[in-house]
């Protein structure tokens, strides 16, 4: 693969063996720093299987690769595919994602807009949830050609389940780290993305990566809310050196920190990892992680490496 290739081979590659780390450790206290940590399944979860997160994101990738994520036919895509997964019948969903998904009068984008607007005037005070930052990272790969689109498209992917406004902004800034650091190689795409806000919530974001690059993951302890859930995947990556004599294993070394920070660590190494790929490639990543992990719909590496390929070939 060339260099571009490999990055994008990354994003789903990351997203997918940091939630199959993750797994395993999920609802689980903070691990010590020397703590090992490895695919060893668990939380209904078979070793090397990812989660909700990674399936989710497939399904976008998928809708992605037949459909600009701006149009209504790429968004109902987005909403079909969710179905599909539901239907068949998920061993992790979250409260609201279920709530929405089960609660649309169909199985289009329109549907799940309108439903998720529904829950968010319901419970506006825990509709923020991380349930659409998890699986944000195959937008960015969606609009490599595009920059002006990527925060749009983002938004409107996370809006088919979290209407939170803030939800949307924590899926826009992720989404343009990923891409930049796809193209470019480089994690300064996170506070680029801040520019593109309104002043306003520039400042906000900006308050919220300085406090996670002071900080540890672990010490983000409403990580299922998805302002502490970014922070901690950003204080994984920020605060984990960078090895001199191979730099890529950064990439093994911020999944390991983002999984000790506890709680929900599958999703928190999920965003992490979809950064993290996209930055360092798929070739950073290790064999026995790479071997391991499977998930809905039936696939393995290898299909990832296909699916995210349709973007930059």
């Amino acid at each position: 693969m060339t260099p571009l290739e490999d990055r994008a081979v990354g994003v789903l590659l990351g997203t997918a063996c940091g939630d199959a780390l993750g797994a395993g450790y999920e609802f689980g206290p903070p691990l010590a720093p020397e703590t090992p940590v490895s695919m060893r399944g668990g939380n209904g979860f078979r070793p090397g299987e990812w989660t909700d997160d990674t399936s989710m994101a497939i399904a976008v990738a998928q809708a992605a690769a037949r459909h600009r994520l701006t149009t209504p036919e790429g968004l109902d895509a987005v909403a079909s595919g969710f179905r599909r997964w539901l239907d068949d019948g998920p061993i992790d969903i979250g409260i609201q994602t279920s709530t929405v998904l089960r609660g649309a009068r169909s199985a289009d984008a329109a549907a799940l807009t309108a439903m998720s607007e529904i829950y968010f005037r319901e419970h506006p005070a825990r509709a923020c949830g991380n349930g659409a930052l998890m699986r944000t990272a195959p937008v960015a790969l969606s609009t490599l050609d595009d920059e002006e689109a990527t925060m749009t498209a983002a938004t409107e992917v996370g809006r088919l389940t979290h209407a939170d406004p803030v939800s949307g902004e924590g899926c826009a800034l992720w989404t343009y780290a990923i891409r930049h650091a796809v193209l470019h190689a480089t994690f300064d795409g996170l506070r680029i993305g801040i520019t593109k806000l309104a002043p306003p919530r520039q400042a906000y974001w900006t308050l919220q990566l300085d406090e996670a690059e002071r900080s540890r993951p672990e010490q983000f302890e409403r990580n299922g809310w998805v302002v502490q859930a970014l922070q901690g995947a950003w204080s994984a990556i920020a605060t984990t050196p960078v090895p001199h004599d191979k730099p890529a294993g950064h990439l093994v070394a911020a999944l390991e920190s983002a999984v000790r920070g506890g709680r929900d660590a599958d999703t928190v190494a999920a965003i992490a990892g979809g950064l993290l790929g996209a930055r360092w490639g798929a070739a950073a990543f290790p064999p026995q992680w790479t071997d391991a992990i499977f998930g809905w719909p039936g696939y393995r590496a290898d299909d990832l490496q296909r699916l995210a390929l349709c973007f930059v070939t």
